[in-house]
């Protein structure tokens, strides 16, 4: 036994952890770490949600403002509608109703105010699935693929890792939180690069937001399905006219 062995060997039986039934909290965090990560493949750095043109327009332009406009969006926009389409597919796919999932990847197909804002969505729902099927292969997958390919209609990305984390067994709040976090990330590393900021600022930006995240995807858990839907005018607005902006980094 290597002496890193023998020290890991004694904390385990120190702390009372058992080191041969691996803690299954343990393994829907480091799996939520690997499919949210920055790393993984799904073009995630190409996008802005509109942020470009918002800096563009004057309206993001130091860590406060960037700090409002996601906070904005988290609460009021996409943010809210797709963690609500997230719990609500996570919950069809752990009662296999077909027909509630399927309702689901409609309307977070459909409830996109712009096109950048629906390649956003369907480009990384289509990629975060496809390597998923080809790195992370799940019991059930090829049935909901089917129900997905059963709608005519493109995964988005929330209802894409909502179905893989349901599959894998990841409760609903840690799924959606680290979902939202991700989210919340890209944005802040896209104004990060766009105002620009610094990286300490960018950090401060994602502290001051990280409330929000945990807020936002208790709400979205508490709120009836029927209440579906965003009022985030601004961002609407930007994403549009980002859309024909002259020079551009990101495709949204």
């Amino acid at each position: 036994m290597s002496m890193v062995t023998a020290t890991i060997m004694g904390t385990a039986m120190t702390t009372g952890i058992r080191m041969d039934e691996p803690s299954g909290d343990v393994e829907h965090l480091t799996l939520l770490l690997a499919w949210l990560s920055p790393s993984f493949p799904v073009g995630a750095f190409s996008y802005s949600h509109g942020i470009e043109a918002a800096v563009e327009q004057g309206f993001v332009r130091d860590r406060a403002t960037l700090i409002r406009w996601i906070g904005g969006v988290l609460e009021h926009g996409a943010g809210r509608t797709d963690a609500m389409l997230f719990a609500h597919a996570h919950a069809a796919v752990l009662a296999g109703d077909e027909a509630g999932f399927a309702w689901a990847v409609e309307r977070a197909d459909v409830l996109r105010v712009s096109s950048e804002m629906a390649l956003e969505s369907r480009a990384q729902g289509q990629a975060f699935l496809t390597t998923i099927r080809n790195a992370w292969p799940l019991d059930g997958l090829e049935r909901w693929r089917g129900v997905i390919a059963g709608t005519g209609r493109p995964p988005a990305y929330a209802v894409g890792v909502a179905m893989a984390a349901a599959l894998a067994g990841v409760g609903v709040w840690p799924a959606l939180a680290a979902f939202l976090h991700a989210f919340v990330a890209n944005l802040v590393s896209a104004g990060v690069r766009l105002v620009p900021l610094g990286q300490t600022d960018g950090q401060k930006a994602l502290a001051a937001l990280d409330p929000l995240v945990h807020h936002a995807a208790e709400v979205a858990l508490l709120t009836p399905i029927d209440d579906l839907g965003g009022r985030s005018a601004m961002v609407d607005w930007t994403s549009m006219i980002h859309e024909t902006q002259y020079t551009r980094l990101f495709r949204s």
